[in-house]
């Protein structure tokens, strides 16, 4: 007979996958109920792990200060730069974000960033997954409250999808959370584990405590949103050539999620090495060129499927770099970055705001233009149609006429 213990040890597994939801009714394993979010919006968001260098993603190439800041790191014409606006161009790495940019589905913010910023990947990175001040200490994410605020009557469980095997910050609110997973066939699987399944059994048949139920339910909703899941994405299975990396068939993955109809509002996906101390071209190269051709396929998938005119796809990084190189031909930590915002339905393309300012440093660092909690409140109220100020803890000035 398993004991109250031993269910409470087996439970950490759910418990950490997938939120635990209000309702009172135990979910059996017909599946969650849908609530037709179908056609609906999507937001899809691209954390680049690690600090991604802005100055040799968005690149200022006529800025003589540029290049006396990076005598060797600056990219120059001749290296093939693919020339936006504003005397800027992107990484030659990036070719199918920039033939997206051509056609218009493109957006570019420079400096983007915060008041006393912090150098630190784990503190930064907390800051941007919560959306909250440099200053504050938040244990819920700006996603995370979006699942806690909106459509409170579907008590979706997998309304916030992340490609991963733990689920980020960013996707946990106080009282609903995101799913991890790295596919759907792998999570199912994982759910008809025969000592879960046992444990599930057991449990419905014995006397709840609070605790014990609330676990219960828990498992109950896992095994259900996982079986929604896994046959839901049988529908449709991508032709598309992606990249043969992690991003690249976390992205394929999105991409079958999305076009078999799985009703999710947010998803997830990170690139990780962006940490470029020593010997930087070689490495941001090979990432940008990973999240250029992962994000080309991306949007050729969805374009093909009629779901890209729904989709907002927006990348960010916990912060950029130093814009003066260092004696290992890398770059230090920095502070304020580039925002790249992909979609069909943006109403602003292009280079949004001026090149970062590189005669005004401080201390020989970027000064931010736009904080990033305006994108948040931007892409909340005008694109998910969310109440930004309730789920920012305060009031942003938004960036108008953008989705």
């Amino acid at each position: 007979m398993t004991t109250r213990r031993d269910f409470l040890k087996s439970s950490v597994l759910a418990s950490s996958l997938l939120f635990v939801p209000k309702f009172l009714h135990a979910l059996d394993r017909q599946g969650v109920s849908r609530m037709g979010l179908s056609n609906g919006r999507r937001l899809v968001v691209i954390q680049l792990g690690g600090g991604n260098d802005g100055l040799n993603t968005v690149i200022p190439y006529q800025n003589d200060l540029y290049y006396k800041a990076r005598p060797i790191l600056g990219l120059r014409a001749q290296a093939g730069l693919l020339p936006l606006e504003k005397d800027l161009a992107l990484n030659p790495a990036m070719k199918r974000i920039k033939a997206l940019y051509d056609e218009g589905y493109v957006a570019v913010l420079n400096s983007v960033g915060y008041p006393n910023p912090d150098r630190s990947h784990f503190r930064s990175m907390d800051i941007w997954h919560s959306g909250s001040a440099s200053d504050s200490y938040v244990n819920t994410g700006w996603l995370g409250r979006y699942l806690d605020s909106s459509c409170p009557e579907c008590q979706l469980p997998y309304n916030g999808l992340e490609l991963d095997d733990t689920l980020s910050l960013a996707m946990k609110g106080a009282r609903r959370k995101g799913l991890a997973l790295k596919t759907p066939g792998k999570f199912h699987q994982l759910t008809q584990n025969q000592f879960l399944s046992q444990v599930n059994r057991q449990a419905a048949l014995s006397t709840h405590t609070a605790e014990v139920d609330y676990l219960y339910k828990t498992l109950a909703e896992t095994a259900s949103s996982a079986d929604y899941l896994y046959e839901t994405s049988k529908v449709y299975k991508s032709a598309v050539t992606y990249p043969n990396t992690e991003f690249g068939r976390n992205l394929k993955t999105t991409a079958e999620l999305i076009n078999s109809g799985v009703e999710s509002r947010v998803f997830y996906v990170s690139l990780s090495g962006f940490d470029t101390h020593v010997r930087q071209h070689e490495q941001q190269g090979r990432l940008l060129g990973d999240l250029s051709d992962g994000l080309g396929a991306f949007v050729e998938d969805l374009r093909k499927q009629g779901q890209f005119d729904n989709t907002l796809i927006m990348t960010f990084s916990e912060f950029g770099r130093r814009v003066q190189q260092n004696a290992s031909n890398g770059t230090d930590h920095g502070t304020a970055n580039n925002v790249l915002l992909l979609g069909g339905g943006l109403k602003r393309k292009g280079v949004l705001n001026e090149a970062p300012d590189l005669a005004n440093l401080d201390n020989g660092d970027l000064r931010y233009q736009l904080d990033f909690r305006s994108l948040y409140a931007t892409v909340l109220r005008d694109w998910l149609q969310a109440d930004d100020k309730a789920i920012l803890s305060s009031e942003f000035a938004r960036l108008t006429g953008l989705v």
